[in-house]
C-alpha cells in the first residue's frame, strides 16, 4: 500500500543523520506525501507517550528512523502505537535494528512506495503493574543526569477486569527489554521472581530484564544470555549479577508471563522499557510482563540475515580457527531444487551462494 504520510525521527547528533533527513524530506515533497520529524529528544517541550507523539505527527503510516538502534527503538515507540510500519536508516556500530545503508535511504523508500518492500512482525511486551510506576518528585533530575527529560509515566490502560488482584494495565510496549534497577550502588534489588504464576525463586542483584527475543542480542546478551532468533516468540529472563548461585537465564514460552514483585527489605529500583526510564517501584510493588497483543512491523529490503548480521557485528569469523579456511560458502543452498522435506524453511536465497 502507497505512504500516506512519514513520520521521522532523526539522530540530531550526527551529521549523516542530518543530511539524510534532508532526503527524505525532498523525497516525500516530490511525492506529495507529507513528512512531519518527531523530535524525541527536545527539552523544550514535555515529552510524550508514543501514543501522543503519532497524534502530533498526523498518525503517519510509516516511521522512518535515522540513526543507530537507540533511534530505531524511539521511532519504534511511536510505530507500534498505530500500526505504523518502520523503515530504519543504519548509522550505528553495533545495531541489529536498523535495516538500510544511509546511502540507500532514496531507493529505499522507492521500493516502500512501489510496495517492492518486506514486512517482518517482532513481538513485544507489555506490563501490568501494582500502581503506575511514576517517578517520585526530586528524582527525575538525579535518575535523568545525562540521558535528557525522562518520558512521562505509562498510562493506564483502558480496561477493566471483574476481580481484584490483577494490577493496572498500562499503556506500553518493549521491543526489547524491560528491566528493574537498583537506584543505590550499594543495595541491591532484591524480588520474587514468579513465572507462569509460579514463584521461580527470590533473587538479590543489580538488575532484573525480561527480554524479547529481538532483545537477546541487547542487555540480556551483555550479561551472558542466550541469542534467540527474532523470528520466535518467547518471553527471556536474565538476573544481572546475582548474589546466588542459580545465575542462569530462563527461557519462558511466549504465553508464560514473568512477573516481578519488589521484596520488604529491597531497596527502590527504577523501571527502563527499552532504556527509557519510566518509573520508580517501592518495596512491596509488583509488575508483570507479557506478551502484548501488538506487533512492530519492520520494513525489510531483503530477508533478513540475523545470522550473518550476528557473525559480522561481533567479528565471529575473526575466530583463530577460521582464519586458514577462507569464507565458507552457505549450508543447504545449492543450485537444484529444495527437497520437499526442507520446503517451507528459512534458507539462504540462491543469490547467497554466488
Amino acid at each position: 500500500m502507497p505512504v500516506q504520510r512519514i513520520g521521522l525521527v532523526v539522530h540530531q547528533g550526527h551529521a549523516a543523520a542530518l543530511a539524510a533527513a534532508l532526503l527524505v524530506h525532498a523525497w516525500s515533497e516530490d511525492h506529495g506525501i507529507p513528512c512531519t520529524e518527531i523530535d524525541v529528544w527536545s527539552e523544550d517541550h514535555e515529552r510524550r507517550s508514543g501514543r501522543e507523539e503519532a497524534h502530533a505527527a498526523g498518525d503517519p503510516d510509516l516511521v522512518v528512523t535515522l540513526g543507530g538502534d537507540g533511534t530505531f527503538l524511539r521511532g519504534a515507540r511511536i510505530a507500534v502505537k498505530t500500526g505504523a510500519s518502520v523503515l530504519g536508516v543504519d548509522l550505528g556500530k553495533v545495531g541489529f535494528l536498523t535495516e538500510v545503508p544511509v546511502g540507500d535511504v532514496v531507493s529505499a523508500l522507492d521500493a516502500v512506495q512501489a510496495g517492492g518492500a518486506l514486512v517482518e512482525e517482532r513481538m513485544t511486551l507489555t506490563m501490568r503493574a501494582s500502581r503506575p510506576p511514576g517517578i517520585p518528585a526530586g528524582m527525575e533530575t538525579v535518575l535523568c543526569y545525562g540521558r535528557g527529560p525522562a518520558l512521562p509515566p505509562p498510562h493506564v490502560r483502558p480496561e477493566s477486569t471483574l476481580a481484584d488482584g490483577w494490577g493496572m494495565p498500562l499503556d506500553v510496549n518493549a521491543l526489547n527489554d524491560v528491566v528493574v534497577e537498583k537506584l543505590s550502588r550499594d543495595h541491591q534489588v532484591s524480588a520474587g521472581v514468579y513465572i507462569s504464576g509460579r514463584l521461580l525463586a527470590a533473587y538479590s542483584a543489580d538488575a532484573l530484564v525480561v527480554a524479547t527475543p529481538t532483545g537477546s542480542t541487547a542487555y540480556s546478551f551483555a550479561a551472558g544470555g542466550p541469542v534467540l532468533s527474532p523470528h520466535m516468540d518467547a518471553v527471556v529472563f536474565t538476573p544481572i549479577a546475582p548474589h546466588m548461585t542459580f545465575n542462569r537465564t530462563v527461557v519462558a514460552a511466549p504465553d508464560e508471563p514473568v512477573a516481578l514483585r519488589i521484596l520488604p527489605h529491597s531497596g527502590r529500583a527504577a523501571v527502563s522499557i527499552d532504556g527509557q526510564l519510566r518509573g520508580v517501584l517501592d518495596p512491596g510493588d509488583w509488575i508483570g510482563v507479557y506478551r502484548a497483543p501488538q506487533r512492530l512491523r519492520l520494513i525489510r529490503l531483503h530477508p533478513t540475515d540475523f545470522y550473518g548480521r550476528l557473525r559480522d557485528r561481533f567479528r565471529l569469523t575473526d575466530a583463530p580457527a577460521t582464519a586458514t579456511d577462507g569464507e565458507s560458502a552457505p549450508f543447504f543452498r545449492p543450485d537444484s531444487p529444495v527437497p520437499p522435506d526442507l520446503a517451507g524453511l528459512r534458507l539462504p536465497p540462491p543469490s547467497a551462494a554466488r
